[in-house]
């Protein structure tokens, strides 16, 4: 037993210059904690001539009993690995290495004292017991803080998530947030927003990249996505969200991502009616039917109102003219324009414009009234509301 306590300063010396080579910053850890690796090297060599004796005498290797704190103290090793961000495989052959060196020092003084096969086996077997134990604390504490930071890191960027979309997301509170959550602030934000039956879109999601913060709400399901407009983003988006429900919200600075998320949610319910069918929707391509159909409500009483000459026709009458009257609209009183998109001779859209200004007289020469007059028809269904419908 003295014979191989002396040798534990040389073994350490001897790891620490191995060390070194390959892997400073543990032969840092080493030099900075001998006191508590001698303790646990003291200990070890104490219970490899347990164990040694137990193989003379039986044949069986003894177990090996918890010392005085080198898992902790291994299991803390693993778990600075994780929080140095290096691979724990790295580690477990740094242990390797200093288990070779161990064992050399241990089988010289085994020679030396001319011990039998049997308790040299013995000690064989223990120092390996005993450093593959090390080891398995060490990967142990590896996964734990790995398993902790995952969990708290996650907490964190929830918390991210709910100030972004809340009214108190100040540029100083981003920051702040962000900073604890380890996102990286980028100078614009958007929205991706799914309907609550798109398995394909939360499968999408589920692959972005950790630079999306992702969103779970109460019937509301998506992700926090960077600047859109750098870097060719938008399209990479568009074509991993091709074929879903996305809706994608404009891109705005982070305190003001409220405002896109209102956006989105009115797109996305528009998209659930059917007057958006993009598959994405990027709602800053369709801003203009965003604002009219954002009130149905209101959208239908102004309906009502500017197409009140039109009540008195019967419903297919009512209906033929009401088309012709947004396609006259939207051409500009180009008839050739209008009978090739309604496919109709010229000289029944002569007709049909002349049977309008009949019935709307000269209010259809008033550009206020044709400014409303498109407000309400030029986006979505141009159907007229039936004539005893109340508003």
């Amino acid at each position: 037993m003295a014979a191989l306590l002396e040798r534990v300063p040389a073994v350490l010396e001897e790891v620490s210059a191995a060390l070194l080579t390959e892997w400073p910053d543990y032969a840092g850890f080493l030099d900075a904690n001998r006191a508590e690796v001698a303790v646990a090297a003291d200990h070890a060599l104490r219970q490899l001539v347990a164990a040694g004796s137990d193989a003379k005498d039986s044949g069986v290797v003894g177990v090996f009993p918890a010392g005085f704190g080198e898992e902790e103290l291994f299991e803390e090793i693993g778990r600075a690995q994780w929080r140095a961000c290096r691979d724990v495989s790295t580690l477990l052959s740094a242990f390797q290495l200093g288990a070779r060196v161990f064992w050399r020092h241990v089988a010289e003084v085994a020679v030396q004292l001319e011990l039998g096969p049997r308790m040299l086996a013995g000690l064989a077997e223990g120092v390996f017991a005993f450093v593959d134990r090390l080891s398995s604390s060490a990967a142990r504490g590896f996964v734990l803080e790995q398993s902790e930071a995952g969990v708290a890191r996650e907490r964190l960027r929830e918390e991210l998530v709910e100030l972004l979309l809340s009214d108190r997301a100040t540029d100083e509170a981003v920051q702040a947030a962000a900073a604890r959550a380890g996102w990286p602030v980028p100078e614009g934000v958007a929205v991706v927003l799914l309907q609550d039956n798109d398995v394909l879109g939360r499968g999408v999601l589920a692959r972005f990249d950790p630079s999306a913060l992702p969103i779970s709400r109460t019937r509301l399901s998506g992700a926090i996505v960077a600047d859109l407009t750098l870097g060719g983003r938008r399209k990479r988006l568009a074509d991993a969200l091709r074929g879903t429900s996305a809706v994608v919200g404009p891109t705005v600075s982070p305190h003001l991502l409220p405002a896109s998320l209102h956006v989105a949610e009115i797109a996305v319910r528009l998209q659930r009616t059917g007057v958006l069918s993009d598959a994405p929707v990027f709602t800053e391509e369709h801003l203009d039917a965003i604002i009219v159909h954002r009130d149905s409500r209101l959208l239908e009483a102004l309906r009502h109102q500017v197409l009140l000459p039109l009540q008195a026709s019967a419903p297919a009458s009512r209906e033929r003219l009401c088309e012709t009257l947004v396609s006259w609209l939207r051409h500009l009183g180009d008839r050739q324009a209008i009978a090739a998109e309604l496919h109709v001779h010229p000289q029944t859209v002569r007709y049909r414009l002349a049977r309008l200004h009949e019935l709307f007289g000269p209010q259809l020469d008033d550009p206020q009234v044709r400014a409303r007059l498109l407000l309400a028809l030029a986006w979505g269904d141009p159907r007229p509301p039936e004539v005893d419908q109340v508003r």
